[in-house]
């Protein structure tokens, strides 16, 4: 079969065994450099779309996509809760009541978001109910005053199901100072572990519970909350809603209150890659001085290649050429064992923790009791792509000091 001899020699130097070791042993380590710092960008990408994926199926499965709130108490949620589920977008709309307040208990306080929900609805737009560790959802009854906290909040007031704490909001009053604290007792009736900031900064009652503490009719709500397919719609869906309902309600939704977090985590993933890829950039430019040593050892070999015809431009090919092979070979292998690495972290994770008999994610400690992954072939092709452009890039200057050689030179002092 007809090769250009450019690759045909390209191609037999980097198969070939050379006299020279110390060239063979530096080619080969710059291959092996450029597969581990391709795995470990691979492995790390992916470990960290595995937290993304877990904080937000977690903290966007407590807080609310997006929400329809009243200027003032909606008196019947229904209607608009129907008017929402006219959008495509949306699969579900309940009822949902928000304030701020405090916890009181034994003189210690903290800080906590209330929400005012319908236990029998509450399922269809969050998780809550299925990481509620003690007691249920179904028994924030309406008119008892039960409340669902969080587990660091348990933890931090030492309370279990049974115990009763006071809830602390502010009331406007034509007092003086014109907010005055009003208290409610409150009965624990569940605690939900979901392993984020939530379990410690939210806490769940009834709505009816809710409308009695802000002095509305029982039936009164703040807002109807949504559920929507696609979070990074939330916002306009939200929009398109209000505007269609009137001057009378007003769109809410998750970028106002979580889009910090995922923005930094969007950065933290894309800075941690800026790094890693300074790993293959050394890898990759280890090419450069295989390529100078190989120019060295093989300069009668140019001096006759250019005797017999060959072109400083073929010269410059040959060494691109076996350049390009190492970064392609070094790459290939990288991507497939980061590949094979991503897809079973988590069980060789489990296997260390079993050999070793230590937890290296305890559930006690991080919000996951396993190191999660999600490979995306985007990131694979990204890395790869960036692989073979920076091992391309390290064979330009040594295949152009190769075609540079002049023959009587090199035939001179070989």
């Amino acid at each position: 079969m007809f090769r250009p001899l450019s690759i045909f020699i390209g191609t037999r130097y980097t198969r070939a065994k050379r006299r020279n070791r110390f060239v063979s042993f530096i080619s080969m380590t710059s291959m092996i450099g450029l597969a581990l710092g391709v795995l470990a960008m691979i492995v790390v990408l992916s470990v960290m779309n595995g937290f993304q994926r877990e904080m937000s199926s977690r903290i966007l499965g407590m807080v609310p996509h997006a929400t329809i709130v009243g200027v003032s108490p909606i008196d019947d949620w229904q209607p608009v809760a129907a008017a929402a589920m006219k959008n495509p977008e949306v699969t579900a709309a309940v009822p949902f009541t928000q304030m701020d307040g405090m916890f009181s208990y034994k003189g210690a306080m903290q800080p906590i978001e209330i929400s005012g929900v319908d236990p029998a609805q509450e399922g269809k737009v969050s998780i809550v109910a299925q990481h509620i560790v003690r007691g249920k959802l179904e028994d924030l009854k309406a008119g008892e005053f039960g409340v669902v906290i969080g587990d660091i909040t348990a933890r931090r007031f030492r309370l279990n199901v049974g115990d009763k704490l006071t809830l602390i909001v502010p009331e406007i009053s034509t007092a003086p100072g014109g907010i005055t604290p009003r208290m409610q007792r409150l009965n624990v009736v569940g605690i939900f572990k979901v392993g984020a900031e939530l379990d410690g900064s939210m806490a769940l009652i009834n709505m009816a519970d809710a409308a009695e503490i802000q002095h509305w009719q029982p039936n009164q709500v703040q807002s109807v909350r949504l559920a929507v397919k696609d979070l990074y719609a939330a916002p306009k869906v939200s929009a398109d809603i209000a505007a269609s309902l009137g001057a009378a309600y007003k769109p809410d939704d998750w970028t106002h209150t979580q889009g910090s977090l995922f923005s930094a985590m969007k950065m933290e993933k894309t800075m941690i890659g800026l790094l890693l890829l300074m790993i293959v950039a050394v890898a990759a430019f280890n090419i450069i001085a295989t390529l100078i040593m190989v120019v060295n050892d093989k300069g009668a070999d140019i001096a006759i290649l250019r005797t017999i015809g060959a072109t400083p431009r073929q010269i410059m090919a040959i060494f691109m050429v076996q350049g390009t092979v190492i970064g392609i070979v070094g790459t290939l292998i990288g991507g497939v064992l980061g590949v094979i690495a991503a897809l079973n972290v988590s069980e060789l994770v489990g296997w260390l923790e079993r050999v070793s008999g230590q937890h290296i994610f305890s559930s006690d400690v991080y919000f996951v009791s396993n190191l999660p992954s999600e490979l995306q072939g985007g990131d694979v092709l990204l890395i790869c792509t960036a692989g073979f452009v920076l091992s391309f890039l390290a064979t330009l200057y040594p295949a152009y000091r190769a075609a540079k050689i002049e023959p009587a030179h090199a035939l001179r002092y070989s």
